[in-house]
């Protein structure tokens, strides 16, 4: 069983690397298994076919992304914002480091749009959906969702969040910002572009602008009426 065990984590090891440096188009079953050392037919043994590896691959992505989340739970001495502060600097970390994992997870939502929707789950590959691996993905993907709306919660019970907000729906939010943040990394740090703000300058005023939504400090004022006469 061990053994078993150790050539899905070699399979999937060598899935990741290959993905990342061919691309997923360009890899075939036979590449991974070449990188493995093993026999193609024996990959297929554990893994259908290259959908069903990706899918796979994705699940081990939001197992570990799952991780992040709950280190920044278990962290001691911190409030709620302190705790999504340090999430999302976590999560643009696991982005650049882990970038094939941060891809499988984003594809993977964008996945879920389309099978949310009856009209467009026909638009994804069946070999997708008869993946054992997406099902178990369709029953574990809310789970760092719900790490991150105990940390808004916290928050507003420690008073560091307003506490007019709704846990659920201020998370999501968050985590919207987090990933837009991330794809609009390539613009800001274009070298030709016309905006001129460095990547580190944008980072601080994300992270500042975040704290003072979540904490209440940013109140719109309306203009002083002023009273005036037309004679």
């Amino acid at each position: 069983m061990a053994g078993e065990k150790n050539k899905e984590k070699l399979i999937l090891d060598s899935a990741v690397a290959l993905f990342t440096t061919k691309g997923y188009n360009a890899t075939r079953m036979e590449d991974v298994a070449k990188r493995v050392g093993i026999s193609k037919g024996l990959t297929y043994f554990y893994y259908k076919n290259k959908e069903d590896l990706f899918m796979a691959l994705t699940k081990k992505a939001f197992d570990q992304f799952k991780e992040e989340f709950r280190e920044v739970l278990r962290s001691k001495g911190k409030n709620g914002l302190e705790m999504l502060t340090d999430l999302m600097e976590k999560i643009i970390t696991f982005s650049k480091e882990q970038p094939m994992y941060y891809y499988a997870v984003i594809n993977f939502l964008d996945v879920l749009k389309k099978y949310n929707d009856s009209a467009t789950r026909r638009e994804i590959d069946p070999l997708i959906l008869d993946s054992i691996h997406f099902h178990k993905l369709l029953e574990i993907h809310h789970e760092p969702v719900k790490l991150g709306i105990q940390m808004v919660s916290l928050g507003i019970k420690d008073g560091s969040i307003r506490p007019e907000l709704q846990p659920e729906i201020t998370f999501y939010a968050v985590w919207s910002m987090i990933i837009g943040f991330e794809k609009m990394s390539g613009p800001v740090g274009f070298e030709g572009k016309e905006t001129k703000v460095s990547a580190e300058a944008w980072k601080l005023g994300y992270i500042k602008l975040m704290q003072d939504m979540l904490r209440g400090t940013i109140q719109a004022s309306r203009p002083a009426i002023v009273q005036t006469s037309l004679f």
